[in-house]
């Protein structure tokens, strides 16, 4: 137990948050229905808690580098909990939406704290280890998702995808303040206990919500504009809040004492190429699934579980691919595999832009292979390449802004995709009909429109969705492929004796 016991309640914690990721996808239809939702429901119960997270990831691992990273990371499971349970209560979608933004807090606080509690624990081999077992479930929990999600959702109902993580958070929980020992970052490092509460003014709290407020106002103002028209006065208007919002979040940063995201690194080129890959990545890879989940389940008629099945070409391909990748491509520069594996992705998409009206799940296949094959270059990578782009005292920054744009582009991905696909079918269909249609309303439509002409409708926008996605995995990958050249030797990013990986017991030998 003292030697695994530590990873496996980590492990716990971080497969829980990832699968809330992806496990509501193929349950949308079902939510739908019983909840009465809108388009704009369902992909804020998707946005919600992916933006929750992406903002707070940065402030979050700040505090815990203060308050301490097991106390920080036990309250992100208990929260998380918490806003799991009313998840599977809420009576409507405006509660299901505010308990997923809830959720994504508490996921925040797990997740910033996960590998610091890892770097703690583990030093040497037992580390490289520990970090691939980790790699591992963090991949497996996103492969899971959406087959338990139809598992949950055909079976007990869809209100269990929630409710399911209620038993493993309270084993978390126990499990973590038995096993894991508590530690703190430089910030918090040495402070007493009282002074703690002052420690809290080097957290950057402004910046912290100066960015949640860039994230949030630009993907609301694309869901707007899927809704109203791009150049509709709401859209237009959440657009300059979310500019203004950037624009303050740049003068904070510059002017924080220890600011979430250190500016000057935005001046080294392959820093910013693996943030512009890790934002293109989970939004290309992963935004159009929410919405080929509903055409599979309202418009042929699949069941939640035969949906979630339909992904395994992605799913297969990427963990056999991450796994061989790790030993067939040690020594390949991360530019290559990003680089490329983005490339992958984005002629995955293109290649599943072939859908008409008597089109079945089939011709997403191949496609399917291709994204899977990419994501399965580029997930086990990035990290280490963000890592490698920055100096070895902002390794820890380099991580959580690496996850937090991921998250982003996830969040954006759905709000883009949701946009792309009820523009294109309001071709054919008058707007509120294409609304309809796309938030799994297709049964309501059927005496009003022939089948063939729903099934040509949202084919057509799910094909245009896929060419959207794929002309951004190609920019991210010439980006990639442009800007990270020089990388520092692998390893550089994080040493065994860091002061960030200080115990409690430690801190207390050297007080």
């Amino acid at each position: 137990m003292r030697t695994w016991g530590p990873l496996t309640a980590i492990c716990l914690g971080t497969f829980m948050l990832l699968l809330d990721v992806t496990i509501v996808v193929v349950a949308l239809p079902d939510m739908a229905g019983s909840l009465h939702a809108s388009l704009s429901d369902l992909q804020w119960v998707v946005d919600g808690y992916a933006l929750a997270l992406a903002a707070l990831l940065l402030g979050a691992g700040a505090a815990a580098d203060i308050l301490g990273r097991r106390r920080v990371h036990v309250a992100g499971v208990v929260l998380f909990a918490a806003a799991s349970l009313l998840c599977g209560l809420a009576s409507g979608p405006g509660t299901l939406v505010a308990a997923r933004a809830v959720q994504g807090v508490g996921a925040a606080a797990m997740f910033a704290t996960t590998l610091p509690l890892l770097g703690s624990v583990y030093q040497g081999r037992q580390r490289s280890a520990a970090l691939g077992v980790w790699g591992a479930v963090s991949g497996g929990a996103a492969a899971v998702g959406p087959v338990l999600g139809g598992l949950l959702a055909e079976g007990p109902g869809w209100r269990w995808i929630f409710f399911v993580n209620l038993p493993v958070s309270v084993v978390a929980v126990w499990l973590t303040l038995r096993v894991v020992p508590e530690s703190r970052g430089p910030r918090g490092v040495g402070v007493p206990p009282r002074e703690r509460s002052r420690a809290w003014g080097r957290v950057d709290w402004l910046g912290t919500v100066t960015f949640a407020g860039f994230a949030g106002g630009t993907t609301y103002a694309v869901v707007r504009a899927g809704e109203d028209g791009w150049t509709a006065s709401g859209a237009l208007a959440s657009f300059g809040l979310a500019a203004l919002a950037l624009v303050c979040f740049v003068l904070v940063e510059r002017r924080a004492a220890h600011p979430l995201l250190d500016l000057s690194l935005l001046r080294k080129p392959a820093f910013v190429g693996v943030m512009a890959g890790a934002l293109a990545f989970n939004g290309v890879a992963f935004g159009v699934i929410a919405y080929t989940s509903i055409w599979m389940q309202t418009l042929l008629g699949m069941s939640p579980v035969r949906a979630g099945l339909t992904l395994l070409p992605l799913t297969g391909a990427a963990v056999v691919v991450a796994i061989l990748g790790g030993r067939l491509l040690h020594g390949v520069p991360a530019r290559l595999t990003i680089g490329g594996g983005l490339l992958l992705v984005g002629s995955g998409s293109f290649c599943q832009a072939v859908l008409d009206a008597g089109s079945g799940w089939t011709a997403l296949a191949p496609g399917l292979v291709l994204v899977g094959v990419g994501t399965g270059l580029v997930s086990p990578a990035i990290a280490g390449a963000a890592l490698a782009a920055v100096p070895p005292g902002r390794a820890g920054m380099a991580g959580g802004a690496v996850n937090t744009f991921r998250q982003l582009g996830y969040a954006l991905g759905v709000a883009v995709c949701g946009t792309v696909l009820t523009s294109r079918m309001r071709d054919t269909l008058p707007q509120d009909a294409a609304h309809t249609l796309a938030g799994g309303g297709a049964a309501a439509l059927r005496g009003a429109f022939s089948a063939h002409t729903l099934r040509s409708a949202f084919a057509s926008g799910l094909n245009s969705a896929f060419v959207v996605m794929g002309v951004v995995g190609t920019i991210g990958a010439a980006l990639v492929l442009g800007l990270v050249r020089k990388e520092r030797a692998a390893g550089t990013g994080v040493t065994d004796s860091a002061p960030a990986t200080l115990t409690e017991e430690e801190t207390a030998s050297r007080g």
